[in-house]
């Protein structure tokens, strides 16, 4: 099976990468961060990893029935540059949840009807009911970067979104659901290393698009539209920024942001643990 894209990942190693993201590549171990800013210099072990999110996972399925119970409406909105993890963070949420209570939103490219309403509408038949969680794999935040870069709304769309969403969100936490926005972010190398990788295995290549092929040559782009959009947008619902070179630690600390935010029955405090401050945090951490 060949290469999708006429294996435009790599020739944009090849040709077009920085120097220096290259090297980084290329001098890659098995179990390094190849991110020189991460805090980290390798990846959370294994078997700590699997046994704190095992417990992690306990303390989902009692939110769960406690969202259930308590009739609760809980929104969890996941963003981030491409192959920041946000699928596989989600999953590591959904794994031992009813899917019928724990849903997951993805939504595609906009028909024409929807392309020709109000930029909000599709979302607002996928909000949560009582006793629901609602996982927003990419969400209404698209207009603020990807749109934005590739050029898919005009800047008074755009502009027009940025003073609607503020109040978008304040009337759906006005009405009771509870909104928690995560920012996945990546270094340039840890991106690029992963989309090789997607690339390179036939049961992934599905994850890749002509959009993560392009967007590579927009990372400085993506960038500005990152920065302006959080900064723009951190209230009346904050961000949590996650640094997510580490999958295990971003996937660790997204649970515990999200479970330690509710009071739910038989909360157990020990095994919830810790958000690492110097993974997680708000906006000020994009920078870092």
């Amino acid at each position: 099976m060949g290469k999708p894209f006429d294996a435009g990942i790599t020739k944009f190693f090849q040709n077009a990468a920085p120097n220096d993201v290259r090297a980084l590549i290329e001098g890659a171990s098995k179990a390094g961060i190849i991110n020189p800013a991460f805090p980290y210099e390798t990846r959370m072990g294994k078997k700590a990893y699997e046994a704190e999110l095992a417990a992690l996972q306990i303390e989902l399925v009692k939110f769960l029935a406690w969202v259930k119970d308590s009739g609760s409406r809980i929104a969890i909105v996941f963003e981030g540059r491409d192959a920041a993890g946000k699928g596989g963070t989600i999953k590591r949420f959904r794994e031992n949840l009813n899917p019928r209570s724990a849903k997951v939103v993805a939504l595609s490219k906009p028909t024409d009807r929807e392309a020709a309403s109000w930029y909000f509408q599709r979302y607002i038949d996928h909000l949560p009911a009582a006793g629901e969680i609602t996982f927003f794999d990419r969400s209404w935040y698209n207009r603020g970067v990807v749109e934005h870069v590739f050029e898919f709304c005009t800047h008074e769309q755009r502009e027009a979104w940025f003073e609607q969403v503020g109040p978008f969100e304040k009337l759906i936490t006005g009405d009771g659901i509870n909104l928690t926005k995560i920012w996945l972010n990546v270094g340039r190398a840890t991106q690029l290393k992963r989309f090789l990788d997607r690339e390179s295995d036939s049961l992934k290549q599905w994850k890749l698009s002509w959009i993560d092929v392009e967007g590579l040559n927009r990372w400085d782009s993506y960038s500005n539209a990152i920065k302006e959009t959080l900064n723009r947008t951190d209230a009346p619902c904050p961000w949590t920024v996650i640094r997510s070179d580490d999958k295990r630690r971003a996937r660790l600390n997204a649970i515990r942001v999200v479970l330690q935010q509710h009071d739910y029955t038989g909360r157990d405090d020990a095994a919830l643990g810790n958000v690492d401050d110097i993974i997680a945090g708000g906006v000020d951490l994009w920078d870092a």
